[in-house]
């Protein structure tokens, strides 16, 4: 039998308007019964739009050509590869800081009341120092004329870089005024202190340090750490010390008490936590990196309370040793996807008053309440940062209580 041709409007042009925004960096418009997933738009506009992208069902991804009706928030965009078909990293330049913020919260709203059927106002909150010169971790790929650059949004072409709007000042100049060998990827970190660490990345062997020391200097929550340029830190400037002073004020650790802190890193929560239980209490952080654990148990050697394991999250809750542990309170920071259903089952049953779980994607976020919910914990404290100004990413630190 024949099969239908497949449904196809790539390459078409479209003329619709511009409906509520998405999660993802996109807004959502209509045309002929399908959505179109629309880049480089805002919501309330009229635009000629492009598709780029479609595999044949109920929906397509396009961007915004022509706009006929801009947004009152609309601006023009600090970069030149802010643009269709150009750089993927940024999705909201062309829209004021304030728009941005406020889409974001739409965007989390949305999420929680989605997922976790939640009702909650949400409001974004700035970090210091605006929205531009504030990215201080940098991953760029090597194209075949070997310049560095970002790949365009959704490919794997890879776009030169003069320099970028929102990489701290002078964090890529290094890199970019050089050739690298084509195919290769760069980690670049400038630290706390100004130094830039560029390490090579090839597929054929552990990635070899090109410009720096590799090991950078930071300072949060009253101290300073030294680790891997290439090890987790918060890319914004100001958002490990926000972050420890949120996790301060909501994890309320008793003296003498026990605390977790999963997917901890090189001990960031886990300081401030040592310090709420004092040195007659215990904290647990877990962390998958060794490299990060080795970092980790440097930096927090005055702090005897605190142990560090390596581990993933969920072996390490399942192991007889910490079954029969009963934390006061949980501290959580996963990855992109969430901490997930096992993860939470096995914090929620090991009973802790408190959950402060720290996400960086809103639905995550959103799926990871509604399964503590499950569990008889609610959502008490919910507060959102802009901490990536002009992408649509953003982290959001949640109390959860019994």
């Amino acid at each position: 039998m024949t099969q239908p041709d497949r449904l196809d409007w790539t390459g078409r042009s479209l003329e619709v308007e511009i409906g509520p925004v998405a999660h993802g960096g996109h807004c959502v418009a209509r045309h002929e019964g399908r959505v179109l997933f629309v880049r480089h738009a805002l919501p309330g506009e009229k635009a000629l739009v492009q598709v780029t992208e479609d595999n044949g069902g109920s929906f397509c991804r396009a961007d915004a050509i022509t706009v006929h009706t801009p947004s009152p928030d609309r601006v023009s965009p600090p970069c030149p590869l802010a643009a269709p078909g150009e750089c993927g990293g940024c999705d909201w330049q062309h829209a004021s800081p304030a728009a941005q913020r406020a889409l974001k919260a739409t965007v989390v709203m949305e999420q929680l009341q989605r997922i976790a059927g939640l009702d909650r106002e949400v409001t974004v909150e700035e970090l210091p120092g605006g929205s531009l010169d504030w990215r201080s971790r940098v991953r760029l790929a090597v194209g075949q004329g070997g310049r560095a650059g970002l790949r365009a949004h959704r490919s794997h072409r890879v776009i030169p870089l003069r320099d970028c709007a929102i990489a701290l000042p002078g964090a890529l100049e290094p890199v970019l005024n050089r050739s690298w060998k084509p195919g290769t990827e760069l980690e670049v970190a400038k630290d706390g202190t100004g130094q830039v660490h560029v390490a090579e990345i090839r597929k054929d062997r552990p990635p070899r340090i090109m410009i720096g020391e590799g090991l950078a200097h930071e300072h949060a929550a009253g101290r300073d750490w030294r680790l891997a340029s290439g090890g987790f830190w918060q890319v914004h400037p100001a958002a490990a010390d926000t972050f420890a002073q949120v996790v301060d004020d909501w994890a309320q650790a008793p003296v003498g008490g026990t605390a977790w802190d999963l997917y901890g890193g090189v001990g960031l929560f886990g300081s401030v936590l040592a310090r709420q239980v004092g040195p007659t209490g215990s904290v647990l952080v877990i962390e998958s990196s060794k490299r990060a654990v080795v970092d980790g148990t440097a930096n927090l050697a005055d702090l005897p309370q605190v142990r560090l394991r390596v581990g993933r999250v969920e072996r390490v809750l399942g192991s007889a040793e910490l079954r029969a542990e009963r934390p006061d309170v949980v501290v959580l920071d996963p990855p992109r996807k969430g901490a997930g259903k096992d993860v939470v089952a096995a914090v929620a049953a090991a009973g802790p008053d408190r959950v402060v779980h720290i996400a960086c994607d809103p639905a995550a976020l959103a799926r990871d309440v509604g399964l503590f919910a499950t569990h008889g914990y609610r959502l008490a404290e919910l507060r959102a940062f802009d901490a990536f100004p002009n992408t649509h990413h953003m982290e959001c630190i949640a109390l959860l209580t019994r």
